[in-house]
Order: C-alpha cells, then sequence, then structure tokens
C-alpha cells in the first residue's frame, strides 16, 4: 500500500502535465511545513480501489499516505525529511460528498467523512501524549505505549521485568503532539426551522492547530470515532458520544464577498445595475411580502452591502459598517423586517434581546468536562462581516446590552476571563429594533423618552426611525388589502423586480467594490456637516465628527449598489436626504417644533435651558445660609416663570432628586448636595 501511494505522489501530473505533488513535496522545507494537502480527486482518478479503500478503511490508507509522503521527501531533501518524520502528515481535501452534522450517524463510524459547520468553541492549545513512555522503577527500563483516545493508557507490565506496578511515566521521554479542541455547529442557513442546532467537536493535532477561531466557517475532513463517557456513579456507559478526528481543516466563505458567481451571474447583475432606476428597483425588492417602508428597506439595502473598511498604518480602523434601530409600535412588522435582514445579508443572525445575555452576545469562557478552558463565540462574533439583527432590543438587561458598546464602534470584542484574554473580531453590522416605553411611540415626548436605551448607546445608530401605527383610512384600506390579498393568494401581491436569490448574489457581489470619494461628494458632505455643526445655539448639543463618518458610510455604500468605483455628488446627496428624514423625525425637540441633533445626542437646548432655569430658582430659595427648600414652593415658582406647566415642575422635581442633585431632609423639604 506505501509503494502505491508512494508512485501516485511522485507520478501523478496535473492538466499542464506537470509534477503535481512532487514539485509541492519539494518545497515543503522552504516554509517547515510538516503536511502535504492532496485532492481527493487526484486519487480517485490515479486508482478508483485506492479511493474507495481511503473512506472505507481510512485509518489504514492514512498510515501508509503519511509513510509515502515520507518516502518521497527522502529523496527530494533526505535530512529535513529524518528532522519531521513522526510529525509528517498526508492530508486530504475536496471529498465528493459533504456531509451535515445532523447526517452524521452510526454508518459513518471510523469512515472518512467530510462535514461543514461554524466553529463556535476553541480551546487552548495544549500538549498530548503520543508515545507515552514509561520507566521501570524496580530494574529502570523505560517501556512505551502508542496512545489513542483522550484517556492516557499504560502498559500492562515493564518490558524487561515483567513488574507491573512500578512504572511511572516519564514525561522527557514521553512524544507530545500539539492538540486543540473544537466545537463545530450547523450553519445557521442549513438549520431546519424549530430544530436545535447539532454539533460535534473535532480533534486537531500537529500542524491544523489555530488555523480556525470561533466564527469561523470550515471544511473538516476526518475520520468519525465513538468514544466513550464515563459517569461518576456508573462508570462507563452503555452511550457513547461521537468525535471526528480531523485530517484537513480549511476556512470557506471567510469573506461573505467569496460567495461563488458564474460568469452568467455576473452578466445579470452587471445588466441590473445599468438599468435607469436599479437603485429603486432594488429597493423595491426588499421584502417584498411587507407593505410600505421604503425609507427602511432602503437602510436595510445600504447596511447589507455597507462601505469598505479602512486599515490606516499605525492599526486604527475605521468603521465601514452602518448600524441601523428602528423604533416601532406593536404590530408595525418590525421583527419580520430584522429577519428578512438577516436572511438576504451574505451572512446574518437573528437574535432576541430577551433571550440574549452579554456572554450570548459577545464571547464567553467555559469549562469543558476534560477541564479544558474554552472560548466561545457568540452572535456578534458569529455575525462576523455580515448582519446580526437583534430584536427586542429594550428588554435586554442593561449591564448585557453594555456588553455592545465596543462591538459597535470599535468592532472588536475584548474579553478576559478564566485567564483568557482575547479580543475577537465582531465586523458586524446591527440591525435593532426596540418598543416605546408606554407601548405606543409618544409623539409630545423626545425619543430618549421614548426609548428604554442609553444615549452613549443611541449615538452608535448611524440611522434610528420611527415606525408609527398611524390611523389614515386611505393607508390603513392599502395594508388591509395589501395583507388580505398575500393571504388569499399565498404568494407576493406585486412580485418584486428582482427575485430572492438574484438580489443575494448582487449584495454579496457589491461588497466586493471599493468605491473612492470624489471631490464633488466631498464638498457636498462638509457643506452639510458645517451647516448642522452652525445651525444651533451657543450651547447647542451639535452634531459630531461620528456624524460625519456615518454619511461617508451611507454615501460608500450606496455607490457600492450602484457597482460604481466612485462616490459621486448623488451618493452624497441620497446619504444626506437619509440623515435628513431621520432628523426630521426623531431629531425633532418637541418643546421648539425645531430640529436638534441634542435630542438623539444628550439633552435638547430648551430641556438644558430649563435646567439651568430650575437650578437657579433653587439656588435663590435657599439663600446664602443653605436653607432648607419646601417641593411645593419650588413648584410654584417653577410655575410662575411661565417656562413650566405644573406635571412639567413636578418632574423637575423629581428628576433633580432621582438625579442626585438634591435630597430630601425631611417629608415635602429638600437640601442641594
Amino acid at each position: 500500500m506505501p509503494e502505491e501511494l508512494e508512485t501516485f505522489l511522485k507520478s501523478f501530473r496535473d492538466k499542464r502535465k506537470k509534477f503535481k505533488y512532487r514539485d509541492m513535496i519539494s518545497q515543503i522545507p522552504a516554509h517547515n511545513g510538516k503536511s502535504l494537502t492532496i485532492d481527493f480527486n487526484d486519487i480517485a482518478q490515479f486508482d478508483t480501489e485506492l479511493a474507495n479503500q481511503l473512506l472505507i478503511e481510512p485509518e489504514e490508507i492514512l498510515k501508509a499516505l503519511n509513510q509515502g509522503v515520507y518516502e518521497t521527501l527522502k529523496v527530494e531533501n533526505p535530512t529535513y525529511a529524518e528532522k519531521v518524520r513522526k510529525d509528517l502528515r498526508g492530508r486530504i481535501r475536496d471529498l465528493p460528498d459533504k456531509l451535515t452534522l445532523r447526517n452524521i450517524t452510526t454508518d459513518q463510524l471510523d469512515r472518512l467523512i467530510s462535514v461543514e459547520g461554524m466553529v463556535v468553541r476553541a480551546s487552548e492549545l495544549k500538549p498530548m501524549a503520543d508515545l507515552a513512555a514509561y520507566r521501570c522503577s524496580k530494574c529502570g527500563h523505560t517501556t512505551t505505549e502508542e496512545q489513542a483516545g483522550l484517556f492516557l493508557k499504560r502498559p500492562p507490565s515493564c518490558e524487561s521485568c515483567g513488574d507491573a506496578r512500578g512504572l511511572e511515566l516519564d514525561e522527557k521521554e514521553t512524544e507530545f503532539i500539539d492538540f486543540q479542541l473544537l466545537r463545530l455547529q450547523e450553519l445557521p442557513e442549513e438549520l431546519p426551522p424549530g430544530q436545535l442546532p447539532q454539533y460535534s467537536d473535532v480533534d486537531l493535532t500537529g500542524d491544523v492547530v489555530n488555523t480556525a477561531r470561533p466564527g469561523d466557517r470550515v471544511v473538516v475532513t476526518g475520520i468519525v470515532k465513538a468514544e466513550v463517557e464515563y459517569s461518576v456513579a456508573a462508570g462507563k456507559l452503555r452511550v457513547f458520544r461521537s468525535r471526528i478526528h480531523c485530517n484537513s481543516l480549511e476556512s470557506v466563505g471567510k469573506d461573505p464577498e467569496d460567495l461563488q458567481l458564474t460568469k452568467e451571474d455576473e452578466k445579470m447583475i452587471k445588466a441590473l445595475s445599468i438599468h435607469p432606476s436599479s437603485y429603486e428597483r432594488l429597493i423595491q425588492s426588499v421584502a417584498p411580502a411587507i407593505h410600505g417602508f421604503e425609507t427602511q428597506k432602503e437602510a436595510i439595502l445600504l447596511q447589507s452591502v455597507g462601505s469598505p473598511r479602512q486599515n490606516l498604518p499605525d492599526g486604527t480602523t475605521l468603521r465601514g459598517d452602518v448600524n441601523v434601530l428602528l423604533v416601532g409600535d406593536p404590530g408595525t412588522a418590525k421583527s419580520e423586517i430584522l429577519k428578512y435582514a438577516a436572511r438576504i445579508a451574505p451572512r446574518g443572525l437573528y437574535t432576541s434581546g430577551r433571550g440574549s445575555t452579554a456572554a450570548g452576545l459577545t464571547a464567553a469562557v467555559v469549562r469543558e468536562k476534560s477541564g479544558l478552558m474554552m472560548l466561545e463565540a457568540g452572535a456578534v462574533v458569529l455575525a462576523d462581516l455580515g448582519v446580526a439583527s437583534i430584536d427586542e432590543f429594550d428588554k435586554m438587561r442593561p449591564e448585557d446590552r453594555s456588553a455592545l458598546h465596543e462591538c459597535m464602534e470599535q468592532q472588536t470584542v475584548s474579553i478576559a476571563k478564566g485567564g483568557i484574554v482575547a479580543t475577537l473580531n465582531s465586523r458586524t453590522s446591527i440591525l435593532a429594533a426596540s418598543n416605546p416605553v408606554l407601548g405606543k411611540y409618544d409623539p409630545y415626548r423626545n425619543i430618549a423618552d421614548n426609548v428604554n436605551l442609553p444615549i452613549p448607546l443611541l449615538t452608535r445608530f448611524d440611522l434610528i426611525y420611527v415606525i408609527r401605527d398611524k390611523s389614515e383610512r386611505s393607508h390603513d384600506e392599502q395594508l388591509a388589502k395589501h395583507v388580505l390579498e398575500l393571504h388569499r393568494k399565498g404568494e407576493y401581491v406585486t412580485a418584486p423586480p428582482v427575485d430572492y436569490d438574484t438580489l443575494r448574489k448582487y449584495l454579496a457581489y457589491a461588497k466586493r467594490i471599493t468605491p473612492v470619494l470624489t471631490k464633488e461628494a466631498e464638498g457636498r458632505l462638509l457643506d452639510y456637516y458645517l451647516q448642522m455643526r452652525s445651525s444651533g445655539a451657543e450651547d447647542m448639543i451639535t452634531v459630531t465628527p461620528r456624524q460625519l463618518e456615518g454619511l461617508i458610510r451611507l454615501a460608500s455604500a450606496r455607490a457600492r449598489l450602484q457597482l460604481s468605483e466612485k462616490v459621486t455628488e448623488d451618493d452624497a446627496i441620497r446619504a444626506i436626504s437619509m440623515v435628513q428624514r431621520m432628523l426630521e423625525t426623531v431629531g425633532i425637540d418637541v418643546k421648539t417644533g425645531k430640529v436638534d441633533p441634542g435630542v438623539m445626542f444628550g439633552r435638547p437646548l430648551s430641556e438644558k435651558n430649563m435646567l439651568g432655569t430650575a437650578l437657579d430658582i433653587f439656588r435663590n430659595l435657599e439663600g446664602t445660609g443653605k436653607r432648607e427648600v419646601e417641593g411645593k414652593v419650588f413648584v410654584d415658582e417653577l410655575v410662575k416663570t411661565g417656562e413650566f406647566a405644573q406635571d412639567e415642575a413636578q418632574r423637575m422635581l423629581a428628576q433633580f432628586s432621582r438625579a442626585g442633585a438634591i435630597y430630601e431632609v425631611k417629608p415635602g423639604f429638600y437640601k442641594k448636595l
């Protein structure tokens, strides 16, 4: 058998009649390699029977393959071959049939399989005994025992004197190999509805360790093994668990734009982009089952492609992902929009805030039964380079929600637990949905009073849109007809201009483009930014450079959707109009009726003025002697100014007390801290 494989490695030629594997083996010493990756199709082409035997009896064939790689390398470079003889491996890739984790049954035990999944956990790197050496305390002889599985096996007795009790492990003489444990889980898009995701543990040894991190999508080729489980009370259990001993591992789809597109697909995509109203047609094709919401659908389109991520020479990164928040009344199809966005994005995940914790969203450190500490990726890490839709955003606990601050701006998740200090990538666009505090959105309250979210988190969203359930006869009739027809037909009321599969391919293709800002676009964005900065009074909280970066992201995303290499003035105008639409709904100060960005980024100017007035009145009432101030007198004085209604004055007193600016010395009387 080794001879056949050695012949294959030395004589196999590719389409250009070159010795494919002999050339690859000669390159192994140049990069200190310890393995050779072989295409299964090449073995099948060389000898069909040998290929079938590899699938059915992989252990025997792979041992022979390792020997064949060594013998071939010995011809090319005998010194290096001898140096890496114990670690040299032949690795198989591209098996004809890929299984899903759900389909791994007892029929696959001890066979070579290929399975695709997502890495959700990865352990630390540990040395594992491959050939254990036991020294006899009686005669000093060393007996070796080849190891398999996770539990250490010892020889029955000393080879020299036959003593069974005096054997002790000699760590210096024991041969170790690198070992890492991964947990592989089904891909979210392949999960059948209503089913729990299946997972399997994967053993990595040798030079494939540390080639995958939590969040990576990988294809694992390996041998399925049944391993005995132990119970403290009963010892060995009758139920075993399956584990995959990895032979080769390759990352697939690290970038969503790596989606395989045929020449016909590219031709069709380019034809769509040159249509006179291509942008409007794309918007109409988003969530066709949901009536209306053109602005929100446009935001989802821009979010799905995002803008290019900039990496500066000093390691600074400029975020390219667009974050969107939808605040709306119950029953306005927010959840459906979020689920659609997770499906249409080249890589997307949907989760609900009610059932999500900080660890579940970001990352966690867990201890396995074997004692290994494993890093487990959360939703935003698994959705790296994609979209994470978080529903019921307001229902999350504040401490869980605060874990998203770093992810939304720095696009990393830092973790320091159980001795593991790590930073994982979370280059993820966040699409969040939240319900108003009072059930329905109150147009007479500012956005910060309507939503149970902290201001620092609100500022991290590039776009915030309010979806209100207004009662208007014509709109209600259109919506009702749309829903009734949708249920009657069981299909779209109006066929979308671009079908679902084509739209997914279009978005994946658009993500490959890196548009550059033109002078005209720069000038338009600069004018708008300076206008917004100078439009308010001196004490007003205006837009910040963060909002300017948001405008650049939106303009670049629109250029990507047009498959344009340049961000034009039209793209800048469209981005400005989207931000303006947001400001005209959530950026209005309800007291003055004017646009005031401070509503979203802190306090509106009117509220700051009222706070200043209230503080001055309290100081006057307490005088230089710092005497106690009666709450009723303070409220009456506020009302006398004409700036406060009775309920507003009462609310200001409660706000002062809650914020700790004043404290109650006795019932109804207050002092300033």
